[in-house]
């Protein structure tokens, strides 16, 4: 025999041990792994000791980074122990599968429409064989029937003659599946010519029976004749567990990562030890959780699994026994642990290592090298980072975070943060393996994250059309503390504000400019350039705003309310009086306005209030007005929830406020009240419970006007309640 099939399950820990139990009896010469032929001269890097796996193979086409694909590998994944076999004991190894300059470009070309019946078993071809099995799912069948094998004699047959009865059902195959398996094919045929005596094909199950019947050599050429292609590169890239799990749309993923490398760590181990040493680290990380998990309940959990096993007719305890007996036995059937144990045991959240010689791009390298200077280690679980900007490091660090956001790697994402003053920033830090292709495209800005930063920026600010877009970057540019750019940006907004009659546009604009105003000189930016923007915009936005508000429609009327909070906010932020005073004008004249919307005016009429623009006599009379009884119900509710919007300890302690608004309530008839209630709702779901109970006390007081004193409560119909109440309750 020349050649041997080996069909396996990717990240398969049992295929993987079976695999190379044949390979230590047989001693194969050569090998080839279904895997990119373009990663060949990379190959011998998975044997560095500074390899640690998850990794993946990266694939890209040279000039379109976004388009790539990744080979993920374990420490379990029979490709990786079959890889470093070959290396380790000086044999041939190649991939052979149809390489990715092919396939990249094969996918620009329009795919044939699939049969429904290939469909179906192409797809799932284990989900057919488990379900014919009695098997829930292909996933618990072949972790059953061969990832807890021991004895590897015959397996490879017998997985090779259920593929061949399952390939029979069907007769087309999609056109890359058929190229794919016609160039393995080919690399056969080219290590038999190379004289190779003893070729092990190490290749999904699916594909061992079209390897196994090869046709004439001229028939395999005749397909791949002809094909397009383009430049591909290949790297190696870190990975984490979680992306090897087919939850996250991997399709030769696994559902439970943990569990696998759990299974080829204790493969050496008596089989009965599997379990108990399972039920030994979660009964170990339960209790690092604070959870209490003994020993005595590790020994009943075990026992109950076997039970299961039993019962389900199964030889030995599988993922699902182990499971249903933590719940029953350490969740006192709660399944609250259990969702722990599945994140970080079943699942896993570890994240490989590559070697430093791997192929990157500069900026890849320059990324690298700030991580070890700023100490920030790249990890695949969420990871909270608080930095004091009063330290240098720190300083540096929220630099190089923002910077990576602006080249698109969100790396790290800001948090909201209660009590952390203005010199402290709070992140989020969680590395995934796709930001290295997003590394890879950002590549074309520059070779080192600063440059890359300042040029996308410069880019950005060029091609932005819109006045907040540009303040917004703006804010952004300077948080990342990249002076080469801010000059770009602000004769980009000066250019663009003058060009603006967009009312909004403004507002929107002026809590970024505030900020960078306000807090710039705690991150050491000069800030003295943006004065001169924020005197024009605010003048504009003072001037223009009344006017902007007449005749709004409901939609528009609620997006200018926001847009006007946030400009208050910022006109309170920057703490110039000359600004205070415009900004007060321009409300005051809104406020007194007819013909703008009542959510407007109200809202206006409570900034000006809470301001001390306007006092207490002018607040109410402002209200009394706008609730009289000539006004329409509807723009009277709008002015109510524009006036309590977010809190209702204003009615709280006014009680003339709280009277007008409830002599407005009783005197709205019937028909009006149905259509004004799911404003008033949505107003008062605003507010605090705490706040609510109080309104609802105040209202059942003990005064002339309470609402206790305007009811006739009918004491009998009342009894007749109580009576029923008290025969449900007992």
């Amino acid at each position: 025999m020349t050649v041997r099939i080996f069909g396996i399950r990717h990240h398969g820990p049992g295929s993987a041990r079976s695999v190379l139990q044949a390979f230590n009896s047989w001693q194969p010469d050569a090998i080839l792994i279904e895997g990119p032929p373009e990663a060949e001269a990379i190959l011998s890097l998975a044997a560095r000791p500074e390899m640690v796996p998850p990794v993946a193979l990266l694939l890209y086409v040279r000039d379109r980074p976004q388009q790539a694909v990744y080979y993920p590998f374990a420490v379990y994944s029979p490709e990786w122990q079959s890889l470093l076999y070959g290396l380790t004991h000086n044999l041939s190894v190649q991939w052979m599968d149809l390489p990715q300059r092919h396939r990249f470009a094969l996918r620009e070309l329009p795919p044939r429409e699939v049969p429904e019946e290939v469909t179906v078993v192409r797809r799932d071809p284990l989900g057919q064989l488990a379900r014919a099995a009695g098997y829930e799912d292909g996933e618990s069948w072949w972790e059953s029937i061969v990832e807890r094998r021991r004895d590897a004699t015959d397996l490879f047959e017998g997985i090779l003659e259920a593929m061949t009865a399952l390939r029979e059902q069907v007769d087309w195959l999609e056109d890359v599946e058929a190229m794919r398996e016609a160039y393995m094919r080919k690399r056969i045929r080219q290590a038999q010519k190379a004289g190779f005596d003893r070729i092990a094909v190490v290749c999904g199950a699916w594909h061992a029976p079209a390897l196994a019947e090869m046709p004439p050599a001229k028939v395999d050429n005749a397909l791949l004749k002809g094909l397009p292609k383009t430049a591909v590169c290949a790297t190696w890239v870190p990975w984490t567990d979680d992306r090897l799990c087919d939850r996250g749309g991997y399709g030769a993923g696994v559902a439970s990562p943990g569990w696998y490398r759990h299974l080829w760590d204790v493969g050496n181990l008596p089989i009965s030890e599997v379990a108990l040493r399972w039920m030994t680290r979660v009964a170990g990380f339960l209790r690092g959780q604070g959870l209490d998990a003994s020993s005595a309940e590790v020994i009943e959990a075990v026992r109950l699994a076997e039970t299961l096993a039993a019962l389900r007719d199964r030889p030995i305890p599988g993922l699902a026994d182990l499971n249903d007996a933590t719940v029953a036995v350490m969740g006192n059937g709660s399944d609250l642990p259990m969702r722990l144990v599945w994140e970080q045991l079943i699942v896993g959240d570890r994240i490989g290592e590559v070697p430093p010689e791997a192929p990157t791009t500069p900026l890849q390298q320059d990324l690298r090298q700030l991580q070890k200077q700023l100490r920030l280690k790249p990890q695949a679980t969420p990871k909270s980072l608080t930095l004091d900007l009063r330290k240098p490091l720190d300083l540096e660090r929220s630099h190089f975070l923002h910077r990576l956001n602006l080249l698109g790697i969100p790396w790290g994402k800001p948090q909201q943060a209660d009590g952390l003053g203005t010199f402290k920033e709070s992140w989020e830090l969680r590395w995934r393996p796709e930001l290295e292709i997003a590394l890879v495209e950002a590549s074309v800005w520059g070779n080192t994250v600063e440059d890359a930063a300042a040029d996308c920026s410069r880019h950005r600010g060029e091609t932005a059309e819109t006045l907040p877009q540009l303040t917004e970057l703006l804010d952004e540019v300077l948080w990342a503390a990249l002076p080469q750019a801010v000059l770009t940006l602000l004769d980009r907004v000066e250019a663009v504000s003058a060009a603006t009659q967009d009312v909004g546009h403004f507002l929107e604009s002026l809590p970024p400019l505030a900020r960078i105003r306000r807090y710039g000189n705690v991150r050491q930016t000069d800030t003295t350039t943006v004065q001169r923007v924020l005197d024009r915009l605010v003048v504009r936005c003072c001037v223009e705003l009344p006017g902007a508000c007449v005749r709004l429609e409901e939609e528009a009327a609620r997006l200018r309310f926001q847009q006007i909070l946030a400009a208050n906010g910022a006109i309170a932020l920057l703490q110039q009086q000359d600004y205070r005073q415009q900004w007060r004008d321009a409300l005051q004249t809104l406020l007194e306005r007819d013909r703008s919307p009542g959510l407007l005016r109200g809202g206006t009429c409570r900034l000006l209030f809470d301001g001390g623009a306007i006092d207490a006599d002018a607040t109410s009379r402002y209200m009394s007005l706008a609730l009289s009884q000539a006004n329409d119900p509807t723009q009277a509710a709008g002015w109510v929830e524009g006036f309590l919007q977010g809190s209702g300890l204003l009615l709280l302690h006014d009680d003339r406020l709280f009277g007008i608004l409830d002599r407005w309530l009783r005197s709205i008839p019937e028909t009006a009240f149905v259509a004004v209630l799911p404003l008033l709702r949505r107003t008062f779901a605003t507010f605090t419970p705490a706040e609510r109970r109080q309104l609802g006390q105040n209202l059942w007081g003990n005064g002339k006007d309470s609402l206790e004193s305007r009811i006739e409560i009918e004491v009998d119909r009342a009894d007749l309640v109580l009576n029923g109440l008290e025969t449900l309750l007992g």
